[in-house]
C-alpha cells in the first residue's frame, strides 16, 4: 500500500468527526452498529462490477489511529478535550465481512458489512468509500479492456494522467482487472507488479536524427528494444529507420523487440507497418499501439484486423472514463442489534435493513445464474424464491440451483483475519469468476441485467419497517 504517515486517522470527512464527537458526548460510544457498503449502478453501462481495494483498505484500517500531531490539530479545530482523550487510544476493534477481492458483483448487493460501536463504524465511512469505490472502478475498466483485447498484451500507461497519488492504487487495480504490466514504477515496487516502458518522442528529438536516436537506443538496450516510430513520419521515416536498425541488430546477434505507434490511424498504419516489416524479413518484430485507447477502440481495431500485438492504455483507464466515479454508498442497517431503514419516495433508495449475506446460484453449466440478498440468520436451503428488490411482482425460483455464500469475515475484533493474496492471485481469481459470468452480461451494448433478488423474509422485514415509520 501507499506508505501513509502516522496521521492516518485524519483520512476522513469532517462530518465523520462531528458525528463521532456527538455520539461520544451523548454517551452512545458503546452502542453497537452495522453498516453496509453497496452501489446502485454498474460503471460504464457495464453488466458487472469488479470488487477491488479490499487488502489496501484493511491495511489502512489496521493503521487508522490518531497521532499526537493529529490530536493537536483537532484541538485547534475546537473539538472537546474529553473526545480527544478518547481518540488518543482509538483503533478499530470491530468486525468486517466482505466478498473476495476480484469478485464480480452487482448493484444493491451488500458486498461489505462493518460491525462495531457507533463511533468506530462511522469513522471508517470515508476511507472505505474512497478506496473501494476507486479501485473497483479502475479494476472494472481494466476488465473491459482485457475483454476487448482478448489475449493481446495490455499495459497501464496512466500515471501522468491520473489524479495525483490515486495513480498508485489505480495501477494495482488495473493489474487486478487484467492489465499485464504498468509504467508506474512506484506501484510496481509496492505491489510487485511488472514495470514496462519504451521511449518518448523527446528521446528521438534530442538526437541529430531519428536514425541516430534509434541506433543509440538499440546499442544501450539490445535485449528489449522498442522503437517509437511516429515522431516525424511513420511510414516514410520511422518504420524504415526501425527496419535499418533491426537489420543492424541482427548482424550483432540481437533482435528488435517491437515498434510503437502513438498517433494517426492505428489500423491503417499498423497494417502498412506490418507489411513493411514482413517484407524485410522481420516478422518477429511486434507492433505496440497507444494514444487515447479505450475498450471500444481496441475492439474496433481487432475487428478491423489491425495486426497490433499489444496496447498501452493511459487516460481512459486511469481516470475511469467515461464514468469518473463508482457511486458506492455506506449505510447503517442496524443499531443496537435492531434493524433500521432509510426511507425514500423512490423504492430504489430505500435501504435493506439488518445483517445480511449474499448467496450466489449457479446453473447446470456452472455459470452464475442469480444472487440472493438474505438475512444473516436465514437457512440457505429454505430460500426457494427471490424477489426483485424494487418490484415485488418480479420473482424467480432458485430452489434447484447449486449455491455458494460469497461473503465472509475478513476482519475480526480489530485484526485482519484472512491470508493476504498477491496481485496475481487476485487477478487469477477474477479471471476464473469472470469465466463463470454468462456472456450476455459481458457485452458492451445493452448488457443483460444480472438477477439480484431479496429473500421473502428480508422483503417482509423491509416492508414492516416502512409501514411502521
Amino acid at each position: 500500500m501507499i506508505k501513509v504517515n502516522e496521521n492516518l486517522g485524519l483520512y476522513l470527512d469532517y462530518y465523520e468527526l462531528i458525528m463521532a464527537q456527538g455520539y461520544f458526548l451523548s454517551g452512545r460510544n458503546n452502542v453497537f452498529a452495522n453498516f453496509d457498503y453497496f452501489f446502485r449502478k454498474n460503471p460504464f453501462d457495464s453488466g458487472y462490477t469488479v470488487f477491488a481495494g479490499l487488502q489496501d483498505l484493511l491495511e489502512l484500517i489496521s493503521n487508522f489511529k490518531f497521532s499526537e500531531q493529529s490530536i493537536d490539530y483537532l484541538k485547534k479545530l475546537g473539538f472537546k478535550s474529553e473526545f480527544l482523550d478518547y481518540l488518543k487510544n482509538f483503533e478499530f476493534s470491530g468486525n468486517i465481512y466482505s466478498v473476495n477481492e476480484g469478485e464480480c458483483v452487482f448493484p444493491y448487493e451488500p458486498v461489505m458489512r462493518v460491525e462495531g460501536n457507533l463511533i468506530e463504524t462511522q469513522l471508517l465511512e470515508s476511507i472505505l468509500l474512497n478506496v473501494i469505490n476507486f479501485e473497483s472502478l479502475i479494476a472494472t475498466k481494466a476488465r473491459r479492456l482485457r475483454y476487448s483485447a482478448k489475449e493481446k498484451k495490455l499495459a497501464d500507461f496512466g500515471l501522468r494522467r491520473a489524479q495525483g497519488l490515486a495513480a498508485i492504487y489505480a495501477s494495482r487495480a488495473a493489474v487486478i482487472g487484467g492489465m499485464d504490466n504498468t509504467s508506474n514504477v512506484y506501484s510496481a515496487f509496492l505491489y510487485n507488479l511488472i514495470p514496462t516502458g519504451t521511449q518518448a518522442h523527446s528521446w528521438i528529438q534530442s538526437f541529430e536524427s531519428e536514425l541516430t536516436a534509434f541506433r543509440k537506443f538499440a546499442e544501450l538496450y539490445p535485449n528489449n528494444c522498442v522503437l517509437l516510430v511516429d515522431t516525424y513520419d511513420t511510414l516514410k521515416s520511422g518504420v524504415p529507420n526501425a527496419i535499418t536498425v533491426a537489420k543492424e541488430m541482427e548482424r550483432k546477434g540481437y533482435k528488435l523487440s517491437a515498434i510503437r505507434l502513438d498517433s494517426g490511424d492505428l489500423a491503417y498504419l499498423s497494417k502498412k507497418a506490418r507489411k513493411m516489416l514482413d517484407d524485410a524479413g522481420l516478422n518477429y518484430v511486434k507492433i505496440i499501439a497507444s494514444n487515447q485507447l479505450d475498450e471500444y477502440l481496441i475492439k474496433s481495431l481487432i475487428e478491423q484486423g489491425a495486426p497490433i500485438d499489444a496496447f498501452g492504455v493511459g487516460t481512459n483507464l486511469i481516470t475511469g472514463q467515461k464514468d469518473a466515479a463508482l457511486d458506492g454508498v455506506y449505510k447503517i442497517t442496524s443499531i443496537d442489534n435492531k434493524p433500521t431503514i432509510k426511507l425514500s419516495e423512490d423504492l430504489a433508495k430505500v435501504t435493506l435493513p439488518g445483517k445480511k449475506k449474499i448467496i450466489r446460484y449457479f446453473n447446470g453449466e456452472d455459470k452464475f445464474y442469480a444472487d440472493a440478498i438474505a438475512l444473516e440468520d436465514e437457512v440457505d436451503d429454505e430460500i426457494n424464491i427471490i424477489f426483485h428488490p424494487h418490484n415485488p411482482n418480479k420473482k424467480c425460483s432458485v430452489a434447484s440451483f447449486k449455491k455458494e455464500k460469497i461473503i465472509s469475515e475478513v476482519f475480526e475484533d480489530g485484526r485482519v483475519k484472512f491470508k493476504q493474496k498477491s496481485i496475481k492471485e487476485i487477478s487469477d481469481y477474477l479471471q476464473f469468476r469472470f469465466s463463470q459470468l454468462p456472456d450476455e452480461h459481458k457485452r458492451f451494448e445493452f448488457p443483460h441485467i444480472y438477477k439480484v433478488g431479496i429473500s421473502k423474509k428480508l422483503m417482509n422485514l423491509r416492508d414492516e419497517l416502512v409501514m411502521n415509520k
